[in-house]
């Protein structure tokens, strides 16, 4: 079974609650969640795969804790790892950015990384997204202000995809 990390970066505590309820639907044991404000490159070494979470701020800024981290985040030797993503955004208020956040790690590390966990399009209601890539989200895509009802069925139907990969 992988030891699996999930890193969030998070200004107002969604992007952390989403990490959390993650951890729970994955029940592996071998998980440990921390925060991208104080976790080090080094700590993330013995995992063999990563969940990555950010939110995105502003008109498609990545949240500013992995702002700071993600330079030194792309030197972490990504051979025998495993990427997922997650991103939360407002589909309605910014709906031309909507989790660009996601798209902003996906494009820091996606020569180095194998990424996994891609979520089709179909059911959400946003007008772009750099996040999206050949059709599908590069990873799973959350509006907790507007879609908060469909969050714990996309987290569920998103950790069961990705435990082929686990």
């Amino acid at each position: 079974m992988s030891k699996i990390a999930i890193v969030y970066g998070t200004s107002t505590g969604a992007t952390e609650g989403v990490a959390s309820k993650i951890e729970k639907v994955l029940g592996n044991a071998e998980t440990q969640v921390f925060d991208v404000a104080r976790v080090t490159v080094d700590q993330l070494k013995p995992f063999d795969f990563l969940i990555l979470g950010a939110s995105t701020t502003g008109y498609g800024d990545l949240q500013d804790d992995w702002d700071s981290f993600l330079p030194k985040f792309k030197t972490l030797d990504f051979t025998g790892k495993k990427v997922a993503l997650f991103g939360l955004g407002d589909s309605s208020s910014y709906s031309d950015t909507f989790a660009n956040g996601m798209a902003v790690i996906y494009e820091a590390i996606k020569d180095n990384a194998e990424i996994v966990g891609a979520v089709s399009t179909e059911g959400y209601t946003y007008d772009d997204s750099e996040a999206v890539v050949d059709g599908n989200f590069v990873g799973l895509a959350l509006d907790e202000d507007n879609e908060f009802d469909q969050t714990d069925a996309r987290i569920a139907a998103w950790v069961k995809d990705l435990k082929q990969y686990i």
